[in-house]
């Protein structure tokens, strides 16, 4: 089973920026597909943020955040990053790493999702 541990979060000025992390561990982490995060917003549905294919690195991105938010992952290392800057207080959220290691449907689905993490605060301040 695969454990996600993120990092990284924290409060910030709007147009400050931050890195997270998320560091797999566990058996089945070689078999991850892709991973993902995600974001909610107090009130609001958890909702797909960036993914990153294991194999050849491939990205996607919510439109509203490419410019903004850089998604990277280290294999050596298990472990997947977000980027984020120009940081504005509509990305206040918690923000979730997922993976998924089944072969159908889209890494940016939660109900596809095998493994989520507890979750990283972040905190975006006017």
């Amino acid at each position: 089973q695969v454990q996600l541990v993120e990092s990284g979060g924290g409060s910030v000025q709007a147009g400050g920026s931050l890195r997270l992390s998320c560091e797999a561990s566990g058996g089945g982490t070689n078999s991850t597909i892709c991973m993902a995060w995600f974001r909610q917003a107090p009130g609001q549905d958890r909702k797909w943020v960036a993914s990153i294919y294991r194999d050849d690195g491939t990205t996607y991105y919510l439109d509203s955040l490419k410019g903004r938010f850089t998604i990277a992952q280290d294999n050596a290392k298990n472990t997947m990053y977000l980027q984020m800057n120009s940081l504005k207080p509509d990305d206040t959220a918690m923000y979730y790493c997922a993976a998924k290691w089944s072969r159908g449907g889209s890494c940016g689905i939660a109900s596809y999702i095998g493994a989520w993490g507890r979750g990283t605060q972040v905190i975006v301040s006017s």
